[in-house]
């Protein structure tokens, strides 16, 4: 998934910018920042291995999207203490947007996702072409 790819990218750049934030902050907005960026992806990866339960998979999707969003609200925090400068706030910022986007579109399709019965052994179902593992490029 395109989204996955985008979160897992996300997450590496708020890692490696947070480093640079004041000791002080480890605890606090260190901790927040990269715990929120690295569980909107986590959450990404338990909704498409949930996805025969249309439900399920809206319901982690749904705390994906509020996860990254989590994250810009942590992005804006390190933006007031300028630990963060305008440049790298605006490109974190926009791929969080892009994330979000994602998100509720899929939300709103989720029946595209969605489609076996709950009973499907997803280890049998052959992908669709359009349908990749959400875990590739390791």
């Amino acid at each position: 998934m395109k989204v996955y790819q985008a979160a897992r990218d996300a997450a590496k750049r708020v890692f490696v910018i947070s480093g640079h934030f004041p000791r002080e902050e480890r605890y606090a907005l260190i901790d927040q920042i990269r715990r929120s960026s690295r569980a909107a992806k986590a959450m990404l990866a338990e909704a498409w291995a949930r996805r025969r339960y249309k439900a399920a998979f809206i319901n982690k999707m749904d705390e994906a999207l509020g996860e990254a969003n989590e994250t810009q609200s942590w992005l804006d925090d390190a933006l007031d203490g300028v630990y963060v400068s305008e440049t790298d706030f605006k490109e974190i910022d926009g791929r969080y947007q892009a994330i979000g986007g994602m998100l509720s579109r899929m939300i709103d399709r989720a029946d595209d996702f969605c489609k076996h019965a709950p009973a499907t052994d997803y280890r049998g179902v052959a992908p669709r072409v359009e349908e990749e593992s959400p875990f590739t490029d390791h």
